[in-house]
């Protein structure tokens, strides 16, 4: 049995609490007010800081657990659907690019699950890491929606989340790729 100082660390209180800030976002996107998207999306960055400090703590101070293996890109996708899915009554964002973000990612977990069946590791690669940021930053102006300093946050949004959904089909291509043979061989 691991002892509680291994599984609570700093970067697994980060990621529970990125967790913990998903409820929050849901709860202020009902409203579907400026003031509230705004703070939906001060707590999305928060939420996404807590993501870059979690991973930089776990590699600087070697706190690596399987605990936080498995939660950390759950926490993730957690966060990244349920933002994209309420986005979508308050019509910010069209249900089959939602449905096509959420394919892709179980299509790709699906296929890293397969490799590590066989003992094969698939690391993000470059296309994977673009799409997260053009993800990340469509979300984000998504959330904040309305003009701002001249600039039209909804139409940015969905300028990259597009964009992102390029990066997507590239890497899951590429994914698939790295899996075939496993894929094929049985």
């Amino acid at each position: 049995m691991k002892s509680n100082k291994q599984i609570y660390n700093i970067p697994n209180i980060l990621t529970f609490s990125r967790i913990l800030i998903i409820p929050v976002i849901f709860f202020l996107l009902f409203f579907n007010k400026e003031i509230y998207g705004i703070a939906a999306a001060i707590f999305f960055v928060v939420a996404i800081a807590t993501d870059f400090i979690d991973g930089y703590i776990a590699r600087k101070k070697n706190i690596v657990t399987n605990l936080g293996i498995f939660l950390d890109p759950i926490a993730d996708k957690l966060l990244v659907v349920t933002i994209l899915i309420m986005l979508i009554p308050m019509q910010r964002i069209p249900a089959w690019v939602v449905a096509v973000i959420i394919f892709r990612e179980i299509f790709v977990t699906g296929l890293r699950a397969i490799a590590s069946e066989k003992g094969v590791v698939i690391p993000a690669g470059r296309e994977g890491k673009w799409k997260t940021a053009f993800q990340m930053f469509g979300i984000l102006c998504l959330l904040i929606y309305y003009k701002h300093f001249y600039l039209n946050f909804g139409d940015i949004g969905l300028i990259l989340i597009f964009i992102s959904i390029l990066f997507s089909l590239i890497s899951s291509y590429k994914y698939l790729k790295s899996v075939s043979g496993i894929l094929l061989n049985g």
